[in-house]
């Protein structure tokens, strides 16, 4: 028992060697080419995205960038290495993480991984090179404010979860490793995680097709009240529970899809129509239920 407790000591005093370093990175930018298509994309590796809508025409954006590491000389590696990037393409901004071995760009030849409308993120690079080992820790958390009507691109992969509020644009979400939060939004939305819960709210109803989905969590929706759409579900160990109160069955649709090994199709049989019907309200879980629900 002595023995095992002196090991334990030993190991908390080694981790308390670890050194970090933590910076806040400030940056005020606009479009330079303002449309009804303006566009931020977030596409982050470690860390969370909070981004919250309001009336200015500026894209203000705080960056907490950390790094631990075991020694002093790799940490003073990590903060030479690990920058906050950004892309400015006139209608379009786009934030990633610079200093990875792996290059991120545009999508030319389909093989990016976690591709954020044809940007991303390259991991065929060589990571048996020393350069490419990992030799710290990083996290680069986005807290963000952008002009209520553009649309929104963010995706994240681990160490945090994704915060978006008050935006009149269209949304799509990716997470990993984290939750997905959408709240007082009124535009079409695509969410989609795999180890957390999804949670949107909607203070005008969409009027085009939207898709929520979790592998391991739970989905929980806000409508407002007077509904009309169509609904897809879909789970393996979840339910769908709803306050709606006109919840009508519709038929068996098989759905036909080419893929690299020949064409594919899928019965989806749990398809219902809202009120009068109207968009698709596509939700999927794994080990999660669906909740669904109208304001009161």
């Amino acid at each position: 028992m002595k023995t095992i407790l002196l090991v334990m000591l030993c190991f908390i005093q080694l981790a308390g060697f670890a050194q970090s370093f933590s910076e806040k990175i400030n940056k005020e930018l606009v479009f330079e080419k303002k449309t009804p298509d303006n566009t931020l994309l977030v596409a982050n590796i470690n860390g969370g995205i909070s981004i919250i809508g309001y009336e200015g025409d500026r894209v203000i954006v705080e960056v907490t960038k950390t790094i631990t590491a075991k020694t002093n000389e790799r940490l003073e590696r990590g903060k030479a290495e690990i920058k906050f990037g950004i892309m400015d393409r006139a209608d379009t901004l786009i934030f990633y993480t610079e200093g990875l071995c792996s290059r991120f760009g545009k999508d030319n030849n389909n093989n990016w991984g976690r591709s954020q409308n044809g940007w991303g993120y390259n991991w065929e690079s060589n990571n048996d090179d020393d350069e490419c080992k990992t030799l710290y820790d990083y996290t680069l958390d986005y807290v963000i404010k952008v002009p209520r009507s553009i649309n929104l691109v963010v995706s994240t992969v681990n160490q945090g979860n994704i915060k978006v509020e008050s935006l009149d644009g269209g949304i799509v979400a990716n997470n990993v490793n984290g939750s997905i939060t959408l709240a007082e939004i009124s535009r079409e939305a695509s969410a989609n995680t795999v180890n957390g819960d999804v949670d949107v709210t909607y203070i005008v109803n969409p009027k085009k097709a939207c898709r929520f989905y979790t592998l391991n969590g739970d989905i929980n929706a806000w409508f407002q009240k007077g509904l009309t759409a169509n609904l897809s579900f879909e789970s393996f160990n979840g339910e769908l529970f709803t306050n709606v109160a006109h919840l009508e069955s519709l038929p068996v649709v098989v759905e036909k899809s080419e893929t690299k090994n020949g064409i594919k199709y899928k019965v989806n049989g749990n398809r219902f129509k809202i009120g009068a019907g109207g968009v698709m309200l596509d939700f999927e879980t794994f080990n999660g239920n669906v909740y669904l629900k109208e304001k009161i």
